[in-house]
């Protein structure tokens, strides 16, 4: 019987690719001072280039943006500060994102988040899509000191819901941190498909939208 239900965040909860499309478009224009020298087409593909898929922590992206571009008066770190601090304000979710962790609050499980980055910055993220109300547990890598998809995450999060792995499911949209890492900890699993990688034969099920996975855990529960 599933009793808890854990999350990724980037590419699960969070559209990431919305989220730095449109904080990368206004950043140019909020700095256009310092920027208008760049065709603002060319700095965002070019930031987005750089960060692959959010692999790439941003003051190396910066570092890379200031010297390719020869930007002149702003500093590596105010771009990055300005990010760090900006970010939050972009948080683009997927659709249904509020309606389904409504449904899954109101049919009674635990709900918690594993993610990989640093603390301030996915707090902030969590934030800015302002659900953080939703969740019993949130576990960020930088605060836990151990990532995805390192399977004492995994087993953490399940401690602090006070579940067991035969009652917990996670949900990723990454096929190795996210997937690999859960069935490692002996969770079930659901991809959320993700164009980006190559599917997640591993996972117990596969979703393209967030409102099926209240259905996908009733066939669980109906096993």
């Amino acid at each position: 019987m599933v009793k808890a239900v854990l999350f990724d965040l980037d590419g699960t909860l969070l559209d990431r690719d919305a989220s730095v499309n449109q904080f990368v478009s206004v950043q140019y224009d909020r700095l256009n001072k310092h920027l208008s020298h760049i065709p603002k087409n060319d700095y965002i593909a070019r930031f987005i280039e750089l960060d692959c898929h959010g692999h790439v922590w941003k003051d190396k992206v910066y570092q890379d943006l200031v010297s390719e571009f020869a930007i002149e008066g702003m500093s590596w770190q105010s771009l990055l500060e300005d990010y760090e601090m900006q970010f939050q304000n972009h948080c683009v979710p997927f659709e249904f994102l509020t309606e389904m962790l409504t449904e899954l609050k109101d049919r009674g499980y635990l709900l918690g988040i594993i993610t990989n980055g640093r603390s301030p910055f996915q707090a902030r993220a969590i934030d800015g899509l302002a659900i953080r109300d939703y969740f019993d547990a949130i576990l960020i890598s930088e605060v836990e000191q151990v990532r995805k998809p390192q399977v004492e995450i995994f087993q953490r999060a399940m401690n602090r819901l006070g579940v067991s792995a035969l009652e917990s499911v996670f949900i990723g949209d990454h096929p190795e941190v996210d997937i690999v890492g859960a069935k490692g900890a002996m969770m079930k699993t659901i991809w959320k498909r993700n164009l980006s990688w190559t599917e997640a034969k591993e996972a117990d099920a596969i979703v393209d939208e967030l409102k099926e996975i209240p259905l996908v855990l009733a066939h669980f529960n109906s096993r």
